[in-house]
């Protein structure tokens, strides 16, 4: 029976995606180490133009607001990209750069009647 041209095509369907699964894997690796790379590079040059005390700050807002801290290191990247930085951006430097970026609050007035 295993001659048969039904279990034949069955074969070969599941090697067809038994290989789509190893590619699709195969590709997600990659993505991932591409974006473990990116990351790498992104903290390399962190080090390089944020000081001690402002790479705690940084991390201090990561614990709270991650995806603030993530806009904060892209602003500072851009900064360094873009030349405007002379040498290293200290602990008030990163003050001032989060207060710009701060979101702004949004306050409730609640009147009781």
């Amino acid at each position: 029976m295993s001659g048969s041209p039904d279990d034949d095509r069955l074969e070969e369907l599941r090697k067809q995606k038994m290989e789509e699964l190893q590619d699709q894997q195969q590709q997600e690796e990659a993505q991932q180490q591409a974006q473990q790379q990116a990351d790498a590079q992104k903290q390399a040059l962190l080090r390089q133009y944020l000081t001690d005390g402002a790479r705690k700050r940084l991390n201090s807002v990561r614990m709270s607001k991650p995806q603030f801290a993530d806009q904060v290191e892209q602003q500072v990247l851009a900064i360094a990209q873009s030349g405007r930085i002379n040498g290293q951006i200290d602990e008030q430097k990163m003050k001032e750069i989060l207060r710009e970026l701060k979101p702004d609050k949004k306050s409730f007035n609640i009147k009781r009647r």
